[in-house]
């Protein structure tokens, strides 16, 4: 029989406690953590955050599934709004081990070890919000994200705009997969009218705008990139910050 939808149902040690926060701080108490957990004003059955010592972290959310008994967890860099942590687990001792090192501002490598559940998206913390680290940091999970996939193709395309310098010095950003780059971070973007599409075993396309006509086809990343190289502004200038 499936798991009931019903939150009271699922979770009843959870309302039995009257939030998730409530249930957290009761399961990090018994592993003597030292963390305070706030609950959900909308819906504090299923949602619950923690707060962190640092600056450059934003508070770390934690939801519950409504379709089985499952915990996620979501902690991003609070400039652009970015997951610099995410996973899902069925342990709720586990999710209050995060919070606390999350709260602490332990390292993020270190959060993993700590937690094997928990997924680093490969971008790094900038905590002075400079703009060209974070383009390296959005660089280095396009790197984490295509080297999880199986898609040659398309890890392909990431590794060869990223060697060349006139590329790897933009901001990158994806759109439904299509690789795009900006003069500018989130979260207001400046974008370069250029568009990089890495489809299964078909040419690489070239175009100026998302979904966009094709300008041009090529058989290797290496040569897309080329002649994605050909087509840039020539008028571009270093990555700023995308402020509103």
């Amino acid at each position: 029989m499936a798991a009931s939808r019903d939150p009271a149902v699922l979770y009843a040690d959870i309302a039995t406690e009257g939030s998730l926060a409530a249930a957290l701080q009761a399961t990090a108490g018994r592993d003597c953590l030292a963390v305070s957990f706030e609950a959900s004003e909308s819906n504090p059955l299923l949602h619950a955050s923690v707060t962190s010592l640092v600056p450059h972290r934003t508070a770390l959310a934690i939801s519950a599934w409504e379709a089985e008994r499952r915990w996620s967890i979501r902690g991003c860099e609070p400039f652009q709004d970015m997951a610099l942590v995410e996973g899902d687990t069925q342990e709720l001792a586990q999710v209050a081990r995060v919070a606390q090192a999350w709260h602490d501002g332990v390292e993020l490598a270190t959060i993993r070890r700590a937690a094997p559940f928990v997924h680093l998206t490969g971008r790094f913390e900038v905590p002075d919000h400079d703009p060209e680290r974070l383009a390296e940091s959005e660089w280095q999970h396009l790197h984490t994200e295509a080297d999880e996939m199986d898609w040659p193709e398309y890890r392909a395309l990431i590794e060869a705009a990223y060697s060349e310098p006139a590329l790897r010095g933009l901001y990158p950003f994806t759109s439904h997969w299509t690789l795009r780059f900006s003069t500018s971070t989130r979260p207001r973007l400046t974008v370069v009218p250029l568009c990089l599409d890495a489809h299964r075993q078909k040419p690489y396309t070239l175009s100026t705008h998302y979904m966009g006509e094709v300008l041009a086809e090529a058989t290797t990343a290496k040569e897309a990139v080329s002649m994605a190289l050909r087509h840039l502004p020539s008028d571009l200038v270093a990555v700023t910050p995308g402020v509103d």
